[in-house]
């Protein structure tokens, strides 16, 4: 798996996310090696701006101002193991939200291109992922439903926030083969799907009840 050129160097917080790891992500069935290592890791705590280790490293999400959260941890493993990355591919975020899970993917993919909706937010992670020395990321401000064309196509694509129905232009962003992993549904409660192109379509993977904040956009929901 790629390594990131940098060095964390130990602190307070290392003893709860191998906790963390240990009690929430194992025991959970995510089996990816280079997830777990990733997640024991990437000082998630660095993202959410005076954060206790209980909130950091907590079982739950928590908000991140703007009316955007950081996700679960467990969700945060389960989204990151599905997208099936091997250190080579070219990978789109639509959210980037606190940059947490952006970090995780630069770890596990070879670029990451990242889009979020509110420009501040875009600010505030770029300067903490370039903080902790994660290059291989690029950034833009604007509505994710409609992806990153320049950049397209995509070995894998994820949306960390919940919308009615798989966008098109993500879809078409896709390489053959590749994995677009998002929830959908209403605007409360969702179902993570794994969608994996081939040809036009393909198939659809299912993977349990999930709630995330809304999918604002010209293909997701369009009001706040």
């Amino acid at each position: 798996m790629k390594g990131i050129d940098r060095m964390i160097p130990p602190d307070r917080y290392a003893a709860a996310r191998r906790r963390m790891v240990e009690e929430q992500i194992v025991p959970r069935g995510i089996r990816s090696p280079w997830v777990i290592d990733a997640m024991g890791r990437a000082p998630r705590h660095e993202f959410i701006p005076g954060a206790t280790s209980w909130d950091a490293y907590g079982d739950h999400p928590l908000s991140i101002g703007f009316g955007q959260t950081i996700s679960q941890p467990y969700m945060v493993a389960v989204m990151t193991e599905a997208m099936g990355l091997t250190g080579t591919e070219n990978v789109l975020e639509i959210g980037t939200g606190s940059g947490y899970q952006t970090a995780l993917l630069a770890e596990g993919a070879a670029r990451v291109y990242t889009v979020e909706r509110v420009a501040k937010l875009v600010d505030i992670a770029r300067e903490t992922l370039n903080r902790l020395g994660y290059g291989n990321i690029e950034y833009k401000a604007g509505d994710g439903t409609l992806g990153w064309p320049e950049h397209a196509p995509y070995n894998a694509i994820i949306v960390t926030a919940g919308g009615p129905r798989l966008p098109d232009a993500l879809k078409d962003q896709l390489a053959e083969g590749g994995r677009l992993v998002m929830p959908v549904g209403g605007r409360d409660i969702q179902e993570l799907l794994v969608y994996t192109r081939k040809g036009r379509e393909g198939p659809i993977r299912r993977m349990g009840g999930c709630q995330f904040v809304k999918l604002i956009g010209v293909d997701g929901w369009r009001d706040v």
